[in-house]
């Protein structure tokens, strides 16, 4: 099995800066892509960015120029620095692994994880 945990979330005035990290650990043989997604109060988890193993980046509109996903593959951790914070950026920061292949009891398996979010508050 694997687990991932997340650190970095806060609250920031905007225009600020924050940082968010997120690393895998487990029995992890590889993970395709890695991401982060927001939930603001009341409404469903929306895609923030994503990166895949091979460094392809992908950004909601909302945050191009803003924000930059990176990937540290041999750590399995992926951050996300967060620049020109704005009050509509808050909400919960949930790091996702997609299709992390880990090995267990002698057979290698197959799994999506996600974070328990990371709170993020950015006050005007």
């Amino acid at each position: 099995q694997a687990q991932l945990v997340e650190s970095g979330g806060g609250l920031e005035q905007a225009g600020g800066s924050l940082r968010l990290s997120c690393g895998a650990s487990g029995n992890i043989d590889s993970i395709n892509a890695m991401g982060w997604y927001r939930q603001a109060p009341g409404k469903q988890p929306v895609l923030v960015a994503t990166i895949t193993s091979g460094g392809k980046t992908n950004y909601a509109d909302s945050v191009k120029g803003r924000f930059s996903i990176s990937r540290d593959n041999a750590n399995n951790t992926v951050y996300l620095q967060m620049h020109s914070l704005k009050p509509e950026d808050t909400g919960v920061y949930y790091c996702n692994a997609d299709r992390v292949t880990y090995y267990s009891g002698g057979y290698f398996y197959q799994k999506d994880y996600w974070g328990q979010g990371t709170q993020v508050t950015v006050s005007s």
